[in-house]
């Protein structure tokens, strides 16, 4: 819900703004299959979750698979100045990477948002910032989907109402706060930015990796 509403936010105001960098030829057929992933996803979370018998467990494979791609993600950025990108615009192909993504940003239950931006950056040759923008346009459907078929299927947990809305007003109010810096900041500024949030998730991925095991 956090995730979906920072997502839909960020979306809407860029929309609204008339600033809005999503390329709608791409973006969508991306998005709907993401979407369909999101299903998935949420699918696939739920068989892994019903093999262990302990539910920390289930977090700790999702803290090792974040890891080992945020660490892949990590290794690209870096080097990707000396990586042939692609212009990908065969609508089905853009389903098919659309309906993958979906699958893992809610199987990882994090919006996927550093995979989305690498896997734009190489297939679709985006700068970071367009990157952003693209990705939370999948991030929008995809979680969406998810969210709906949670609810249709009975499987939400116990929560606090109380919790849940701070968090959702924190994703909206982070959502602004990044929209305003990111307008601010150069395109290099920006990629240096987010080597430094990559490593900061794979120190909190090894910190759930060590306390779930």
């Amino acid at each position: 819900c956090t995730v979906l509403a920072m997502a839909c936010f960020s979306v809407l105001k860029s929309i609204s703004g008339g600033d809005s960098s999503v390329d709608r030829t791409t973006g969508t057929p991306l998005a709907i299959g993401a979407a369909a992933g999101g299903v998935a996803g949420k699918v696939m979370f739920h068989m892994v979750a019903s093999s262990f018998p302990d539910r920390d467990q289930v977090g700790s494979v999702q803290a090792v698979c974040l890891l080992l791609i945020t660490i892949g993600t990590l290794l690209y950025t870096i080097k990707k100045d000396r990586i042939k990108t692609h212009h990908i615009t065969n609508k089905v192909v853009c389903i098919i990477i659309g309906f993958v993504l979906g699958i893992l940003s809610s199987f990882l239950g994090i919006g996927g948002g550093p995979i989305n931006l690498v896997v734009l950056f190489y297939f679709f040759s985006m700068d970071t910032k367009t990157a952003g923008q693209n990705s939370l346009y999948i991030i929008l459907f995809s979680q969406a989907a998810s969210l709906i078929q949670s609810l249709a299927a009975g499987q939400i947990p116990e929560f606090s109402f109380l919790i849940l809305a701070v968090m959702v007003l924190s994703g909206i109010a982070g959502g602004a706060i990044g929209r305003k810096v990111c307008k601010r900041l150069r395109e290099v500024t920006v990629n240096k930015l987010f080597i430094v949030l990559m490593a900061e998730i794979m120190m909190i991925c090894c910190y759930n990796i060590y306390k779930l095991s």
